[in-house]
């Protein structure tokens, strides 16, 4: 056999029009470090890895939280004279102080809520203690926890909005395109992709209700109950949670270190584990595809990437990437609930971490946008795959019936023996005969012990009731694939979509707001 020069074999290539089909390759980069190169292979794989859903979340850090819980404890202590008016000043220098010096070079950030009062008694002396008045690092800690959930729930509301987003205006491109839907891993029936899209967009839509419902139970302060049994200064819990953006109290001073530090968290890691079911479930019918050889849903070239061996392959790295994020927080939702299973109310264990779920739950969302976008449907290739089996034969059955009220498990009969008759033949649906079809139309009649055997349906009907594209046009149930019910979902759909965008504003505004309001409040103290 002779082999041909490289160049020729490219030329070759490009004469038969697979030029524009090649995927990404690795060896194309031009990564300078380690890092450059990692990253470019990670973009090709689909790898993603944060620190923290979003920037904000990363520098909203324990200590962050723990300096802001400072100043609203200085703040309400002063306004109700449980601190005398002369300290005031030189204690809320100390909390400035305690702040300030962790962005000076050697500055300190610690976790720990009395490392953190001695760098304010640094600056104040042992006085500033006395801020810590009604409080214990375990209430300071659970409204760290809750506030810093708070925001990785914000987050991943909001990387779920786009991925809503990115569903809906996918779907209002492909309103009539055709593709088979599945059950039980066969091809059951054709809807259009549309139809498809906005079923998973729904289900996001309740996710974003689950989201709100959730942070309404979340966007409670523990701030003020201490440890157990609360404490004997008449503290104003009030106004503590206003400070620090919260719309409310968790009310039992028990409930509020103890239970609600993990019923809570198990709540919001199984709402964007759930989420991640359906995120893995449509990425795996998308990667079904990568299984054919003439597939009718691809992704776009330059987001896969070559094989090191076989030159034909474009692997999907950006599907497999996501897919593996779903299932880390499906494994992280379930490590949120084991971790808190059997723990004696009081220790620590369980009270922890679960924001790590929903840095992984936003990262997904990422990916799978990424992956949405990058997708290319070939509308005539799904339907040419619609054609190739039988899922209009229910449609068969049910036309008899609208039509001329014919039973429908006798219709049904009739379907079953056309399509066996026509797999024996390798006959596709629109391959079928009228001829052939009346002939079977009689035998079931008669097998069914009836007199009328001819065949009611004329040949432009019986044809128009085998074509897929005609099925799907002429649903009139609510819900269905049919055009005019999908534009009226899509409405539905971004209509609810605009509506959570707002809550998400709203809820971002409020805690906004909130900062400000801390900040010139304590900011007041220092003037004195």
């Amino acid at each position: 056999m002779t082999r041909l020069p490289n160049m020729q074999l490219c030329a070759l290539l490009v004469s038969l029009g697979m030029a524009g089909a090649q995927a990404a390759d690795i060896r194309d980069t031009a990564c300078k470090t380690t890092a450059q190169c990692q990253a470019e292979a990670n973009a090709l794989s689909g790898r993603v890895t944060k620190d923290a859903t979003s920037a904000r979340a990363l520098a909203q850090d324990q200590f962050y939280w723990l300096g802001r819980i400072n100043m609203a404890s200085t703040t309400m202590l002063m306004e109700e004279g449980i601190i005398a008016a002369p300290l005031g000043k030189p204690i809320a220098e100390g909390v400035l102080h305690s702040i300030q010096q962790a962005d000076s070079p050697g500055g300190k950030r610690p976790k720990d809520v009395l490392q953190i009062e001695r760098i304010i008694s640094e600056k104040a002396g042992a006085q500033a203690t006395l801020i810590h008045s009604g409080r214990s690092r375990q209430d300071m800690l659970a409204t760290y926890r809750a506030a810093h959930l708070r925001t990785a729930v914000l987050d991943t509301a909001d990387a779920m909005l786009e991925a809503r987003q990115t569903l809906i205006d996918f779907a209002a491109a492909n309103v009539n395109t055709y593709v088979p839907a599945y059950t039980n891993g066969v091809q059951a029936q054709p809807v259009s992709y549309a139809h498809y899209l906005l079923a998973f967009a729904d289900s996001f839509a309740r996710d974003g209700q689950r989201l709100r419902e959730l942070y309404a139970r979340l966007n409670l302060s523990p701030m003020g109950t201490a440890v157990l049994a609360n404490s004997s200064w008449p503290l104003n819990r009030q106004r503590l949670a206003n400070l620090l953006g919260f719309d409310g109290l968790v009310v039992n001073s028990y409930d509020a270190g103890q239970v609600i530090s993990y019923d809570v968290p198990i709540e919001a890691a199984n709402l964007v584990g759930s989420s991640a079911i359906r995120v893995g479930a449509m990425l795996e019918d998308l990667h079904t595809q990568y299984h054919q050889s003439r597939p009718w849903i691809l992704l776009d070239t330059s987001q896969t990437y070559t094989s090191s061996a076989m030159p034909q392959k474009q692997n999907p790295g950006i599907i497999q990437g996501a897919r593996i994020k779903a299932t880390d927080v499906v494994a992280l939702a379930h490590w949120a609930t084991l971790r808190a299973h059997n723990v004696t109310p009081g220790m620590t264990d369980y009270k922890e971490e679960v924001p790590r779920t929903y840095v992984s739950a936003v990262e997904m969302f990422n990916q799978f946008v990424t992956v949405l976008k990058a997708l290319k449907v070939d509308p005539k290739r799904s339907l040419e795959e619609l054609n190739g089996d039988w899922t209009t034969s229910m449609e068969l059955a049910e036309t008899l019936q609208r039509l001329h009220g014919v039973p429908f498990r006798v219709g049904h009969h009739f379907a079953s023996v056309v399509v066996t008759d026509a797999r024996k033949n390798n006959w596709r649906p629109n391959q079928f005969s009228y001829a052939r079809a009346t002939e079977l139309y009689a035998e079931a009649i008669r097998h069914e012990g009836l007199k009328d055997t001819q065949f009611p349906l004329s040949e432009p009907i019986f044809k128009a009731t085998l074509a897929p594209d005609d099925m799907v046009r002429t649903r009139v149930g609510i819900g269905g694939p049919q055009p005019a019910e999908v534009n009226r979902m899509l409405g539905l759909a971004r209509a609810a979509l605009a509506s959570d965008r707002a809550w998400l504003a709203e809820r971002n505004a409020r805690l906004i707001e909130a900062q400000a309001q801390l900040n010139q409040a304590f900011f007041k103290l220092l003037e004195k």
